[in-house]
């Protein structure tokens, strides 16, 4: 099994060839609007379109914890909006919005993905930022889940951190 590869750089424009997904978390409230979604919607407006109306018609489909929406947005570039966030605030002796389990079953089904694209797999680091969740629990979770199926994945920091 490989390792993760780490870099400085902006995860919206992938440092690889072939087929890739870009892959972040969303929230379980319809919520887009801070943290990475923003630089995705200045490079594409098809990720956050089809999100809200993912939302908006949630009756009708798999909109819900634990739920992968893949957006194409060029000939071998697909955004994974991954629900793994439960509301979108921290505080009030609630806890963080990340939800472990959720992020577990959004990878998993992610692999699905990849596997069937042969894509690699570039990301921030998912559930960490607003979500509030601890790298050091969501990591062993992307190794297990990508990298034990032979998926490359490429974790990015922000060039300014």
């Amino acid at each position: 099994m490989s390792e993760i590869e780490y870099v400085r750089g902006d995860a919206t424009a992938p440092r690889a060839t072939g087929p890739k997904v870009i892959a972040h978390v969303c929230n379980d409230r319809g919520g887009w609007g801070r943290g990475f979604v923003l630089a995705l919607s200045r490079r594409w407006p098809e990720p956050e379109a089809a999100y809200r109306a993912w939302y908006r018609d949630r009756a009708d489909n798999d909109f819900a914890l634990g739920a992968v929406q893949l957006v194409r947005t060029g000939p071998e570039l697909w955004v994974a909006n991954m629900i793994g966030q439960h509301g979108v605030r921290r505080g009030g002796g609630k806890g963080v919005p990340v939800r472990y389990e959720a992020i577990d079953t959004v990878l998993d089904r992610l692999a699905g993905h990849a596997a069937a694209l042969s894509a690699s797999v570039h990301m921030p680091r998912i559930g960490c930022g607003l979500a509030g969740g601890d790298r050091e629990r969501v990591e062993p979770l992307a190794a297990a889940r990508l990298l034990r199926r032979g998926i490359p994945v490429t974790v990015y920091d922000p060039e300014d951190t």
